[in-house]
């Protein structure tokens, strides 16, 4: 769960993570990293969002409803806690066009959080002006390399989203909680 409302989350930070913070502004990082998505979202299942991006950063995994197909879409996403909201990025790994779970929030803001074990239903609230500034601080806090992803982007504007919860979380019971 997110901390209560203002105070801020502490989080460790492995050796591991710190070298995968260091390493992560480089091309190749991002290329083997979008291979390891699949891999990331099945260690995620199997462990019911308790464990996502091997622990090294603070992920959680978002399902959206496709904005074509209507089906269930999970996406492992690095986060920064706002209160009780989580913070997510479009980054794409700094490529030149919007992921398709930003689509998928716009077309329908209603989604459902995986994180340490327990779903949460959220709302997604696209950040702008002044909030999205302060939003992005928060996230290039927690990984450097969305500055760089953000210069690979080819001028495209990368969303960020306020998740906000709607309710209560209950714990993952299955995976069919949440469509995977």
């Amino acid at each position: 769960m997110p901390p209560e409302p203002g105070r801020r989350q502490t989080v460790r930070v492995s050796v591991l993570g710190a070298i995968t913070r260091r390493v992560g502004h480089h091309r190749w990082f991002g290329a083997a990293a979008r291979l390891l998505v699949p891999a990331d979202r099945a260690v995620g299942r199997l462990t019911r969002g308790r464990v996502v991006a091997l622990g090294l950063v603070p992920s959680l995994i978002l399902t959206t409803t496709g904005r074509r197909s209507g089906k269930p879409r999970s996406n492992p996403l690095l986060y920064v806690p706002d209160g009780d909201a989580y913070v997510v990025v479009g980054s794409n790994w700094g490529r030149t066009h919007q992921p398709g779970w930003s689509m998928n929030l716009l077309a329908d803001p209603a989604a459902e959080v995986a994180v340490k074990g327990r779903r949460i239903p959220v709302r997604a609230e696209p950040a702008t002006g002044a909030e999205r500034d302060r939003l992005w601080q928060l996230l290039v806090t927690e990984w450097p390399a969305y500055q760089t992803y953000e210069r690979r982007a080819g001028g495209r504007e990368i969303r960020v989203f306020r998740l906000v919860p709607a309710g209560r979380g209950a714990p993952v019971d299955g995976d069919t909680a949440l469509g995977w």
